[in-house]
């Protein structure tokens, strides 16, 4: 992790290679899916085709992880239709995530391409790796948070600025696709081993698929 990089992929003044872990709670809990931010391409049951960052290589490394808090469903993804994961460390309860270890630049790309941007604008991350937290635009995606630290590197994602609350508030919380739910599926299948009938019983009792969707028909759609 330590090895002499090139200004262009990520390196800091001394020539080391800068790395951070982004935490996937939705979606990008999927490798697949994750793979498309990276090197371009439709996801599986996607409606969008992704550019791609700048710097195409796989994450150095993966780790599975829980946090605090809890994912909601809110608002309409442009890709798979329905409502999309945003997640509120503020709320009660605990979050599966899948953390994968990229340069600030790809962090960057991969936070653009959710706001259905071009990457290519490097963020500054000196505000959220100093205090937990910067909203760096208007935007559902564009509030970054710094959720700890693993094998000595920070722990980022991002997320909506209203949080849990402020969905409930503004009528926001919308019921996820069912492709978009087999995406989730597959992601925590793989980064926490999780069977069908655990991951229906968690997205199933989220906020915004609460109430839409049902546990066993949730456990259906997975098969």
């Amino acid at each position: 992790m330590n090895s002499v990089c090139a200004p262009a992929r990520g390196c800091g003044p001394d020539g080391r290679e800068q790395l951070v872990w982004y935490a996937a709670y939705g979606s990008n809990l999927h490798a697949a899916r994750f793979s498309c931010y990276l090197s371009g391409g439709r996801p599986d049951g996607g409606a969008r085709d992704c550019p791609g960052c700048r710097d195409r290589r796989a994450p150095r490394r993966t780790a599975a992880l829980t946090l605090p808090g809890t994912v909601y469903f809110a608002g309409r993804s442009a890709t798979w239709g329905g409502g999309s994961a945003f997640y509120d460390p503020a709320a009660p309860g605990r979050v599966p995530c899948r953390a994968y270890l990229v340069t600030p630049g790809q962090f960057a790309d991969v936070a653009a391409q959710e706001m259905n941007r071009s990457p290519g604008a490097d963020l500054d991350l000196t505000r959220v790796l100093a205090t937990g937290r910067d909203r760096t635009g208007p935007g559902r995606y564009e509030t970054l948070l710094r959720v700890g630290a693993l094998q000595g590197r920070p722990v980022l994602t991002f997320t909506s600025p209203s949080g849990l609350a402020g969905a409930v508030l503004s009528a926001a919380l919308s019921a996820p696709s069912p492709a978009y739910l087999r995406t989730l599926a597959a992601g925590l299948a793989e980064s926490h081993a999780w069977g069908p009938w655990r991951t229906a019983g968690y997205l199933a009792t989220r906020p915004g698929a609460a109430g839409h969707w049902r546990v066993g028909a949730v456990a259906a759609l997975l098969g």
